[in-house]
């Protein structure tokens, strides 16, 4: 968190709550960013983070003072969902788990969503509905995203993806790994439907991992991610729904997602 000697942070206000999640058997921290200034409850916009203990390193709280204080975007309350002691389990695919059974408790982490932090939101900040919801994550915390926004893409309008572990697979590559079909996330997509109002912004860094499956000269993070925009272009969406930055110094790391997340907020909420 800012220090607020230094650092005052003026449009936004910052609350910490604790909530117990029946179904993820846990406590769960949340981070909220108060937009100072809302106006009308059903203007403000919702957006949910995975991977919350991370924006406080950025820090995320001036970088959205210094965007809303200057009137650069709509008001918008973000809440960082800080992640739990299995994020490896909780994080990831609901439609399945991973070729090591990581994620099995994705759906779970989905119900908790929906079904416990969505209506702690409303009743706790007094805002019976809003102009839209987005979603957006760092690494597993993306795919989490946009597993979930893909997968009830009638709740939201944007999704975020930061270095997304876009890779994961349901088989490992000693079992005969195809990147056609064993991709979950590509996989869910290819399966899918067409939702027009769903926009989406992918994030890689040129130096997000060295790993090189099919020795094509392109690091894997930055191919998948390629491969799932072409899997939503054949879907119907195009470039007016889809926003790539590639970093080309960018790493698998809180300094280069910060470095990308004023990009972002401007792109989902900019004012023209």
């Amino acid at each position: 968190m800012a220090d607020e000697k230094s650092n005052p942070v003026s449009a936004v206000l910052v609350d910490q709550k604790t909530i117990y999640s029946e179904y993820l058997e846990r406590d769960v921290v949340i981070d909220v960013y108060l937009p100072a200034a809302v106006g009308q409850s059903d203007q403000v916009s919702l957006l949910l983070i995975n991977d919350g203990q991370d924006l406080p390193k950025m820090p995320f709280d001036e970088m959205l003072d210094e965007l809303l204080g200057q009137g650069k975007i709509d008001p918008v309350i973000c809440v960082g969902i800080h992640c739990g002691p299995v994020r490896k389990m909780e994080y990831g695919t609901a439609y399945s788990a991973d070729f090591k059974g990581r994620g099995a408790k994705a759906g779970l982490y989905t119900k908790f969503i929906f079904d416990e932090l969505l209506p702690f939101i409303r009743k706790t900040y007094n805002i019976p509905s809003f102009r839209d919801k987005s979603f957006a994550g760092f690494s597993l915390g993306a795919l989490s995203a946009m597993d979930i926004v893909w997968n009830h893409a009638s709740e939201f309008t944007r999704v975020g993806l930061f270095s997304a572990s876009l890779w994961w697979r349901r088989k490992s590559y000693e079992d005969g790994y195809d990147d056609e079909q064993d991709r979950l996330m590509h996989l869910q997509v290819r399966k899918g439907v067409f939702h027009p109002w769903l926009r989406f912004f992918i994030e890689c860094g040129a130096h997000d991992e060295e790993a090189d499956r099919n020795k094509n000269g392109i690091i894997d993070s930055i191919d998948d991610a390629l491969d799932l925009i072409i899997e939503l272009k054949a879907k119907g969406y195009t470039d007016e729904h889809i926003k790539y930055l590639q970093l080309e110094e960018g790493m698998h790391d809180v300094a280069t997602w910060s470095k990308a997340m004023p990009a972002f907020l401007k792109w989902g909420w900019g004012k023209s």
